[in-house]
């Protein structure tokens, strides 16, 4: 990917206890994203934010579960990104918690590869 690819940002907004089969939803986004071959993924973890629940959320307020504002951001060329959308849109027809998914194009300035070290995670 180079400043003249056609790039879009994918942004998927849920909430850290949202659940996709047996595992966290924004987890299964991310390793999904890493099996599709995109570029790569970032998981922001919001300190207050509320939904179409219209219910606040914040660090400030205690709660037993934790429920924070979670926003999923993957940049890739615009086709993949494309593509993984239409993979993963299903799934949120069968989990019963609001979200929002936004898609806008972006102007790659760098995009540059590390080198690999010896990682959190591989899979």
């Amino acid at each position: 990917m180079d400043a003249k690819t056609d790039a879009r940002i994918l942004r998927i907004f849920v909430s850290s206890t949202d659940k996709f089969k047996n595992g966290l939803l924004y987890e299964t986004l991310v390793f999904a994203a890493k099996r599709y071959g995109l570029s790569g993924a970032t998981v922001l973890k919001g300190v207050m934010g509320f939904g179409s629940s219209n219910v606040i959320r914040s660090t400030r307020f205690w709660e037993i579960t934790e429920k924070l504002p979670i926003v999923v951001e993957i940049v890739d060329e615009a086709e993949k990104i494309e593509l993984f959308t239409k993979k993963i849109l299903p799934w949120f027809d069968k989990i019963n918690t609001g979200c929002l998914i936004t898609s806008e194009k972006a102007d790659i300035v760098l995009f540059k590869q590390g080198k690999k070290k010896g990682g959190f995670l591989r899979f």
